[in-house]
């Protein structure tokens, strides 16, 4: 623990002379709002790392990631606004607060008793802090689109909104594509939009009741079709023909040879 606290505090003060008189010029422009992108572009860059699974590459994002919370942090102390300390204290007594049933005598008796209290119990922060009260959906719009849908949908479904199988969602599905044929068939865009909106969100329901991520099932079917795409080009250039150059009935038995040598 002495050692953790002891590195901690040796980046924080890395943070502090970067900022000073004398230390980097990138750094000392940095304002919040210049900031923001950074940080947005560090955990993206660490999902990818998990995505490989390469410890190291995790490790080494995971750094980068904490070097982007404390310095933001850092901007924040200089104007006065808040600590780092009280950014630590802020957050490990949230947390103590939200576990009662780990550091105080309160039984839980199920995940969705869980998920009660613990909404139970920010509604009463909100309350105690004057907030205004959230939608129950208070999820940021800039999350990537698919990782939003299901987070939505699993609230839903924890306030009771649920099918009773997954049989359920594949009705809903064919109800969905029949409705965007429909759509299509008329020509209305806004139309046509919608749809294709309603049947993603309804994909995303299902990956749910299997038990998946529909933000990292899609990611591992774009890289399996860029992989297999990037197949079939090598072996339109083998044959001596740019894959631009060849019609798609031949563009469809390369891409089926792409396939089988996987």
């Amino acid at each position: 623990m002495q050692e953790n606290a002891n590195n901690f505090n040796h980046l924080v003060e890395i943070i502090t002379k970067l900022r000073q008189p004398g230390g980097c010029p990138w750094d000392q422009k940095q304002t919040v709002e210049s900031f923001r992108p950074y940080l947005l572009e560090e955990m993206h860059e660490l999902f990818e790392a998990l995505d490989l699974e390469d410890q190291n590459h995790i490790k080494e994002e995971l750094g980068d990631l904490l070097f982007q919370i404390i310095f933001l942090s850092n901007l924040f102390e200089e104007q006065g606004v808040f600590t780092i300390a009280e950014v630590l204290e802020t957050i490990s007594a949230k947390m103590i607060r939200r576990h009662p049933h780990v550091f105080s005598d309160t039984k839980i008796i199920s995940e969705k008793e869980l998920r009660r209290n613990w909404n139970k119990i920010k509604a009463q922060e909100n309350k105690d802090q004057k907030r205004e009260k959230k939608c129950i959906f208070a999820y940021p719009k800039s999350l990537p689109a698919l990782f939003r849908a299901q987070r939505v949908s699993g609230r839903a479904v924890a306030s009771g909104f649920e099918w009773p199988d997954i049989n359920g969602v594949f009705e809903k599905l064919y109800e969905e594509i029949d409705e965007l044929k429909e759509a299509l068939f008329s020509g209305n865009q806004q139309d046509i939009e919608e749809e294709i909106g309603d049947m993603l969100f309804t994909m995303v329901n299902i990956s749910r009741k299997a038990g998946f991520e529909a933000e990292t099932t899609l990611q591992c079917s774009t890289e399996k079709f860029i992989r297999r795409f990037t197949k079939m080009t090598k072996l339109s250039e083998e044959n001596g023909i740019p894959i631009e150059e060849i019609d798609i009935c031949a563009m469809q038995k390369l891409w089926e040879e792409a396939k089988k040598s996987e």
